[in-house]
């Protein structure tokens, strides 16, 4: 496709009026001291002059200047940069310089982002490897235990079968997780809106989460008493999901004989904001501008205490924002963290 061009006049005018003003001056003093000075003659000339001046600036040096900034176009097409080939060309220079300059920028941009998303990949890879190969190799170490004569004890036999199932449940939930990640990317997970008591579902996570809970003595509880049903519009499935992964976070790395609160609040006129407190360790601020990324580590020491896929926060993240709503975030490191994300009001 052949590039268009905007013509820019105002180089060519500028240029021609200086010409023929210098021009002009000088004819006018020949003429005062040689001749005798008629205006008519002097306007005329001048006018002759500004023609002559214009067109040869306009087209002569055009081809000269303009050529050049047609290739550079034609080299910064080869970037395929979508800015500059939108509309026709101007050939005025300081449109030109500042286009140059906003390319230059978006590029620089460009390449900064491109890095640190390799990066971001580069670790993404290393920790699907480290959490696939844990339990991949922990179930071949039991399999190759039996197969090299624990079989015939049956008591070994069970407990290294039971162990090496638990590892193929970790490997499960790990590929279902990602699998529910990428369709919640791709917008291929369908959302099943409804209507229903957010209060209610935080109670059944409550229920379903007792025992963990009580394990390490933590206390599940609401900021108050809700007498009255708040009722949202949302995945009901989908939101206990959230529900459940952040609780038991807050379990997880809650403290001995520590509380998880429940708090649910009218944000606007047609938001409610639901929040998760705990009391545990917190989280540094560093890690919290990637605390949604998958596998993303707090702990770099690479061991888990408790199982779970790893994939939790970025989960929850992509099921709050399928629902076209937000999570947040506040954490201090030592008190504890705090979860919240926004719902719809049910009118």
């Amino acid at each position: 496709m052949q590039t268009k061009f905007k013509k820019s006049y105002r180089f060519a005018i500028k240029t021609s009026l200086y010409i023929t003003l210098y021009v002009t001056l000088l004819m006018s003093v020949f003429l005062y001291f040689l001749y005798e000075l008629n205006w008519w003659y002097l306007l005329a000339f001048s006018f002759g002059v500004y023609l002559f001046s214009f067109f040869t600036v306009q087209f002569r040096v055009e081809r000269f200047i303009y050529k050049r900034v047609k290739k550079i176009y034609d080299d910064l097409t080869l970037l395929e940069s979508a800015s500059l080939t939108k509309g026709p060309i101007t050939t005025d220079m300081r449109t030109l310089t500042q286009e140059i300059d906003k390319f230059a920028r978006d590029k620089k941009i460009e390449i900064e982002t491109l890095k640190v998303r390799e990066q971001y990949r580069k670790e993404f890879l290393g920790n699907v490897s480290h959490e696939l190969k844990t339990p991949l190799f922990t179930v071949q170490g039991y399999i190759l235990t039996l197969l090299d004569g624990a079989m015939d004890d049956k008591i070994l036999r069970k407990k290294y079968l039971e162990r090496a199932n638990k590892g193929v449940e970790r490997l499960g939930y790990i590929i279902k997780d990602l699998d529910m990640i990428t369709k919640l990317e791709v917008g291929d997970l369908s959302l099943k809106i409804e209507t229903f008591n957010i209060v209610e579902l935080v109670e059944n996570v409550f229920e379903m989460l007792e025992m963990k809970a009580t394990k390490k003595n933590i206390t599940l509880t609401f900021d108050m008493d809700y007498e009255n049903p708040i009722m949202v519009k949302a995945d009901r499935e989908r939101i206990q999901q959230v529900l459940a992964n952040l609780v038991v976070n807050s379990i997880k790395y809650g403290r001995e004989k520590g509380t998880t609160e429940v708090s649910i609040e009218n944000l606007i006129k047609n938001k409610v904001i639901v929040r998760v407190t705990d009391n545990g360790e917190g989280i540094e601020k560093i890690h919290l501008p990637r605390l949604f990324e998958r596998f993303y580590r707090v702990d770099k020491s690479g061991s888990r205490k408790e199982g779970g896929s790893g994939l939790g926060l970025s989960i929850v993240k992509h099921i709050i924002e399928a629902h076209n709503e937000k999570i947040y975030v506040e954490s201090e490191y030592g008190v504890g963290s705090e979860f919240s994300f926004t719902l719809e009001k049910a009118k």
